[in-house]
């Protein structure tokens, strides 16, 4: 159990911010200048909150009621940033040896041997940073924090720096790590994607203060939008249903209808989540027919928002969770949908990106 409730000002920017959560990881999302990489700080205690406190389990890192301060090095913590920050000097073995050197000998549950498997790492040791790959630095920097025996795992935006099939090559060595470790992680970000895969709770920070918090299907779809219809995106649960091995589709099932991936998600009946761009959702007013879109989702528009020539729309899915579609005004009139009307949403297989489904 990760506990926190602190505030701090520092440079005419006010941080207040409060979350706890027992199990998984714990995601803090928004934009840039947020807050989320100063709390990230706070909790590794890389600077004093104003007052409040940090829990880890029963273990108080900070009291300010009660004069508890422990230092970094006391902590028990792993942090990885958005650089992986490997020292140029030292081999990738002699780096990964680093992290080791601050575990307490007694204290040891994570073996070397287990960590360069789990990240696969193994072919690396003996170079110098400066022949890795970012991906490869990054596994290396989380390895050297795996390393430190560590009591919480901090992730500072690691995959920032990282191209999309660096980044789509690591996500799944978050969740070995979150599996195989069993180490409360707090992971930073502002991709929906990655949040919506990894995360089993999102705390949304906007200008220092947390707006809100909860599973990832309720939380995002609500905050993550932009400023622009690109940005409007939904997370549904799905369940995983069989797979099409003649055309390699996999069945994905909600209450609601059914969506086909293209590619594989994971064990039959395995909960996993999809990210749907609101640009990517087209509405009927009847069950279709006759369509190339074979994945088409049930439910009720609950909301129209004007933009101009086009409107974000809200839609209540059949059994649970909201989807949100963009369209132009002139189609709802044509469809006579209006607030309160049956709809149905049409997803194209081709517009859902397989590699990032997870849960």
């Amino acid at each position: 159990m990760i506990d926190v409730d602190m505030a701090r000002e520092a440079g005419g920017f006010s941080l207040k911010v409060a979350f706890k959560n027992a199990e998984g990881i714990t995601a803090l999302f928004g934009r840039s200048g947020a807050g989320k990489s100063m709390t990230i700080g706070l909790i590794a205690g890389l600077a004093r909150p104003d007052y409040g406190h940090v829990v880890l389990d029963d273990r108080i890192l900070v009291d300010t009621r009660a004069h508890i301060f422990l230092p970094p090095h006391k902590r028990r913590i792993g942090l990885v940033f958005q650089d992986s920050h490997l020292f140029p000097h030292l081999g990738v073995k002699q780096n990964l040896m680093f992290g080791r050197w601050f575990a307490p000998r007694r204290t040891r549950a994570i073996s070397f041997d287990a960590v360069i498997e789990t990240l696969g790492i193994g072919h690396l040791l003996r170079r110098m940073p400066s022949m890795l790959s970012g991906g490869e630095r990054q596994r290396v920097a989380i390895g050297r924090a795996l390393l430190s025996d560590p009591q919480l795992l901090l992730l500072d935006e690691p995959f920032a720096a990282l191209d999309v099939p660096r980044r789509l090559e690591i996500l799944p060595l978050i969740e070995k790590l979150r599996d195989e470790f069993k180490i409360p992680i707090v992971y930073v970000s502002h991709a929906v994607e990655e949040v919506a895969r990894l995360a089993a709770w999102v705390v949304v920070l906007d200008e220092g203060h947390v707006i809100a918090q909860g599973d990832p299907a309720e939380v995002l779809p609500a905050v993550g939008a932009e400023d622009s219809r690109f940005g409007e995106a939904s997370v549904l649960t799905m369940r995983v249903g069989k797979r099409d091995e003649t055309y390699g589709l996999t069945e994905l099932l909600h209450p609601a209808g059914t969506v086909w991936l293209a590619g594989p998600a994971g064990r039959e009946g395995a909960r996993v989540r999809i990210v749907v761009k609101a640009t990517d959702v087209t509405l009927s007013a009847a069950l279709p027919r006759g369509l190339s879109v074979q994945s088409v989702l049930a439910g009720r528009l609950v909301r129209i928002r004007p933009m101009g020539p086009l409107a974000s729309i809200e839609i209540a899915l059949g059994g649970e969770g909201r989807l949100l579609a963009v369209a132009t005004r002139r189609a709802l009139d044509e469809l006579e949908l209006c607030e309160g009307a049956p709809v149905f949403a049409l997803i194209k297989t081709a517009a859902l990106d397989e590699r990032i489904v997870g849960g």
